[in-house]
């Protein structure tokens, strides 16, 4: 198994479309990148701990690969704007990927190279790609959210 630790704005509608995709075993929402341990959602939106809003997948590298997880990723949020996604906005809406591995680190600058070249995005991405940090778990009413208010999606 491998994990990847993704943070595309908004937690709650990434985790619903990552837990989908065959492959993926497990998902969890949670926070990463900032300086207080132990942060609760609250701390978070703040918007002075540095954390940034995650899912954390875990995948089976056998069933998916790694860049298909990044290309998901890619299609689920603008990643050219720079610490915000729609009318969320804040450093804890930031476009990042927390690498956990070299190999890791080098597909997702591959793969923004290759979206850069493309042309995919009319501006430049804006996504982080930092050495993955201490995952913090989000509280449990924030885990499976939009599956159990019976949602497919948290955009208006």
């Amino acid at each position: 198994m491998e994990t990847a630790t993704l943070g595309a704005g908004c937690f709650w509608g990434v985790e619903l479309t990552l837990q989908q995709l065959p492959g993926v075993v497990e998902t969890a929402v949670g926070y990463a990148g900032g300086a207080l341990d132990n942060p609760t959602y609250k701390d978070v939106c703040t918007d002075t701990t540095g954390h940034a809003e995650v899912v954390q997948v875990l995948f089976d590298p056998q069933q998916i690969r790694y860049e298909q997880v990044l290309d998901a990723f890619f299609s689920l949020h603008d990643p050219t704007q720079k610490n915000r996604q729609g009318p969320d906005w804040g450093t804890q809406y930031r476009s990042v990927i927390f690498y956990h591995s070299p190999e890791q680190q080098q597909a997702a600058q591959a793969m923004i190279e290759r979206l850069t070249q493309e042309r995919r995005f009319a501006k430049p991405i804006a996504t982080q790609v930092v050495p993955a940090q201490t995952f913090w778990r989000a509280e449990e009413y924030h885990q499976k959210y939009l599956e159990k208010q019976g949602m497919r999606s948290c955009h208006l």
